[in-house]
């Protein structure tokens, strides 16, 4: 089986943003309800989650994106654990947009890499435990 170029730390810190940005949400409260508490989850025109996010991302070397891309694809089910090398070699050879742009086109992204890396044999809810303390 192929290794994965990127740390299993560095997918969890994915994971954190990207469950951070999907949590956001468009205002749903009336005036009678209690704004305050609820304009945690409100995205707004000047939060950084998804500008740092991106960042990220893109500042990854072109080995690593290949990597996540693969290990999404395969939390996906596009690919198996076992496809490893050929999901990184697909992700080489067909990318056509930024890879940030690509990932955070999806909406389950967060879900995908958890699954995939859970398919490669890693936790990552024990990687994710790491970066919250």
């Amino acid at each position: 089986m192929a290794t994965i170029n990127i740390s299993p730390s560095k997918v969890a810190r994915i994971i954190i943003r990207a469950r951070e940005l999907h949590a956001k949400t468009g205002r749903w409260d009336t005036p009678a309800d209690d704004a305050e508490a609820d304009s945690i989850l409100e995205a707004r025109p000047s939060d950084a989650t998804e500008d740092e996010l991106r960042s990220y991302i893109a500042d990854l070397n072109s080995d690593e994106q290949a990597a996540l891309v693969a290990i999404m694809w395969i939390g996906r089910e596009t690919f198996t654990a076992d496809d490893l090398g050929e999901a990184i070699e697909t992700a080489r050879n067909e990318r056509t947009s930024p890879t940030e742009d690509y990932l955070l086109g999806i909406p389950l992204l967060s879900d995908y890499l958890t699954s995939g890396l859970e398919a490669l044999g890693y936790d990552p809810e024990a990687q994710i435990d790491v970066h919250l303390r």
